[in-house]
């Protein structure tokens, strides 16, 4: 068991071990792989950890990544998992760049980094793969696959499951379509669907679940066939999952037996179990508490059915279960995150608001409630997103519960579309000349919060990060007199010349590309910096 620790002793963290017996004692006896905070004193670097990429199912050599200051680009170095060091004798080392890597074998890799002219997309992402044996220059080794300078990114990865041994490549065409190819007879075939499916390949099983409709399988759904079959030109997809209004997938994960669909019931998590063998077989829930958001942490994919979940809300801390499908669907709680401060009456409702064009808006309102709303009119912060397929569920957060909800105040999490909460068509109805219903939603969530009483628009605080930054900045040039104040953190605002920045040319999938004359007149109808008036000429 393995797991990555930091605390005010250790601020960039410990990569340590222990046995699971140890573990689930309640006092395990740790052992320290990698002390980032010593390498970094010791290399005189500012050193973040970004993870590691152990060879499975060996687990003796490991691929580090460390990012000079939590920047996107990593370092990647080579770690010897017995004698607990990195290799000095030919190791696999990469320099800072964005790079993708996987394990082919214990001495060669599947690697995509910056090798010079040609290698990097326009977002800056690989390129191309390179098969890389040990000892041998990087620059040299050998091209195994190069997609298009206008992609967003190439990546490669090998299955390593005992008797179902794969190679595959993903050609990231933008943020939501790919192509998808496998190695057969030492050539790549690729796998035939359409651009936006996502594809998963599990034993003699593919997996297809298309953003819009293929083979007979709706948007959203999940489905399932014999690969070799799929291969030879069969598409008698069978269903695994069909979505409906209110009921999405959000994730899929598997043991060694079975798999794991979790999915969002109006913003509510459920996990559901099949087996591998039979996946369109019955599905068996796993028992969560209602407005939980929980996460498959880890499974043993390779040697049993062991799986570990996450579990929090608005007002209970995060807790760590644990359980074995083998046995039985009871997950039994490892561990419980402290509660910080007082949650004491704080409960969660849900809210439905009604956006310009009818659509229902979902959010979440937390706090200390009456029975029939706030006693009185609170300080409500509203945090929100509404982009890249990216859903917002219920969380917990220490710093919000001390600094908000412990001082009496509301906190509202709203589901704009734009986001994945319904599956990909809640996203698609807000992207590029569809971009405005973004804000349409959000203004129609606060101006909801006001009609119900919870708050008056004076009190409500507006809050978003990045792409929520740009809802945010947003909102201030178009709505002002719909909240009091706004917390814009990291924002995109200037959103003519956005694709020109590094990664923002893989944004234009979202967004839209300034330089087509359609798509920028809407671009440019709600770019935060080409909106900003005086207080006296807003209409």
């Amino acid at each position: 068991l393995f797991n990555f620790w930091r605390d005010a002793e250790h601020p960039r963290g410990l990569w340590r071990t222990t046995t699971l017996e140890s573990y689930l004692s309640g006092t395990p006896e740790w052992e320290v792989l990698i002390d980032v905070d010593a390498l970094a004193t010791e290399e005189d670097d500012n050193w973040v950890w970004k993870g590691a990429q152990v060879r499975s199912p060996e687990y003796d050599l490991a691929l580090v990544k460390l990012s000079r200051g939590g920047a996107d680009a990593t370092v990647i170095r080579e770690f010897d998992m017995k004698s607990r060091s990195f290799i000095q004798d030919s190791p696999f080392t990469v320099d800072e760049a964005k790079t993708d890597v996987s394990w082919l074998d214990r001495d060669t890799l599947l690697v995509g980094t910056d090798t010079g002219e040609g290698s990097l997309t326009t977002s800056g992402y690989p390129a191309q793969v390179r098969t890389w044996k040990r000892g041998q220059s990087l620059n040299d080794a050998e091209l195994f696959f190069a997609g298009e300078a206008s992609d967003v990114a190439v990546g490669a990865w090998v299955d390593p499951t005992p008797g179902w041994e794969r190679t595959f490549v993903s050609r990231a065409v933008d943020f939501y379509n790919s192509r998808e190819f496998v190695e057969i007879n030492g050539e790549l075939v690729v796998i035939e669907v359409p651009d936006d499916c996502d594809v998963i390949v599990k034993n003699q099983w593919i997996f297809v679940n298309p953003r819009t409709e293929f083979a007979g399988v709706p948007a959203g759904g999940l489905s399932v066939m014999d690969f070799e079959e799929f291969l030879a030109g069969g598409r008698e997809l069978q269903p695994v999952f069909v979505p409906t209004e209110s009921v999405s997938l959000q994730g899929l994960a598997s043991t060694k037996n079975h798999l794991l669909l979790t999915l969002l019931d109006n913003v509510s998590t459920s996990i559901v179990v099949v087996d591998i063998a039979d996946p369109t077989g019955e599905q068996r829930s796993l028992g969560l508490p209602a407005h939980t958001t929980a996460h498959i942490v880890a499974t043993s994919a390779l040697h049993g059915d062991e799986i570990w979940v996450s579990a929090a809300s608005f007002s209970q801390p995060g807790a760590l279960l644990r359980g074995d499908l083998s046995t039985s669907l009871e997950l039994t709680e490892v561990r419980q995150g402290p509660l910080q401060w007082d949650n004491s009456g704080v409960e969660t409702r849900q809210h439905w608001a009604t956006s310009a064009d009818g659509t229902k808006i979902p959010y979440f309102i937390s706090g200390v409630f009456s029975a029939e709303g706030a006693a009185e009119p609170l300080p409500t912060l509203v945090h929100a997103y509404g982009g890249f397929e990216v859903s917002l569920t219920p969380g917990h957060s220490v710093t919000r519960g001390i600094a908000w909800l412990d001082k009496g105040h509301l906190f509202v999490e709203a589901n704009l579309r734009g986001g994945g909460e319904f599956g990909p068509e809640w996203h698609s109805q807000a992207v590029k000349l569809n971009r405005k219903k973004v804000w349409e939603d959000h203004r129609a969530v606060l101006e909801d919060i006001v009609a119900r009483g919870y708050a008056r628009a004076e009190q409500i605080a507006i809050r978003g990060g990045s792409n929520g930054g740009l809802l945010t900045s947003g909102a201030l040039t178009q709505y002002p007199e719909a909240f009091g104040a706004a917390v814009v953190q990291v924002p995109l605002t200037d959103m003519l010349r956005y694709h020109t920045w590094s990664a923002g040319a893989s944004w234009m999938a979202e967004y839209g590309n300034p330089d087509d004359p359609e798509e920028r007149a809407v671009i440019e109808s709600y770019s935060p910096l080409h909106n900003v008036v005086a207080a006296d000429e807003r209409a």
